[in-house]
């Protein structure tokens, strides 16, 4: 294997674990929201958790199905209709979420390291495969943040911590 191929491979996996924990991150921070929290914004200009959901689920079946061969912005999208509140049931919502991810995590682990460099399309614009991929992963941990954020907010002081505690730092260092 050539080492341009190793990099390719070894840039595939970074991003499937960085979408592996990006998932596991929202889920634990979906799991602590009671689902009446699900429906609320904190303005009027506000996303709810409903609203990034459908818009994550529209986003990764548009951009991830077909990824190497038709445009990420499929002409059946939807995308208006993603950020309409319609409070579809917690399990409608969990079931989009899984749906998303799962379609995401089959296409990357389908590529190979020649796909890396290869040219996709998103809303016309060609885009390295390697390009593409980062591209998402900006636009979900954004919205990733946001789902904790509000899950944080909503759950207030009975949030159980996703990662070190605060004072508890010094337990971690080496």
């Amino acid at each position: 294997m050539s080492e341009q191929s190793q990099v390719a491979e070894a840039f595939l996996q970074e991003s499937i674990r960085a979408f592996v924990n990006m998932k596991k991150l929202a889920d634990k921070a979906l799991a602590q929201t009671a689902e009446a929290h699900f429906y609320l914004t904190l303005d009027e200009e506000s996303n709810s958790l409903e609203v990034l959901i459908k818009h994550m689920h529209g986003n990764m079946r548009s951009r991830w199905t077909d990824f190497l061969t038709t445009d990420g912005e499929k002409e059946t999208r939807e995308r208006d209709g993603e950020f309409e509140g319609k409070q579809l049931a917690r399990e409608a919502l969990i079931s989009l979420w899984e749906e998303g991810w799962a379609i995401l995590f089959q296409t990357l682990e389908s590529l190979t390291a020649e796909d890396v460099l290869k040219i996709v399309l998103i809303r016309g614009e060609g885009h390295t495969v390697l390009q593409a991929i980062q591209r998402q992963v900006s636009h979900y941990g954004y919205h990733v943040g946001q789902i904790v954020f509000l899950s944080k907010h909503w759950a207030s002081a009975h949030w159980q911590t996703l990662s070190i505690a605060r004072g508890q730092s010094k337990s971690f260092k080496p």
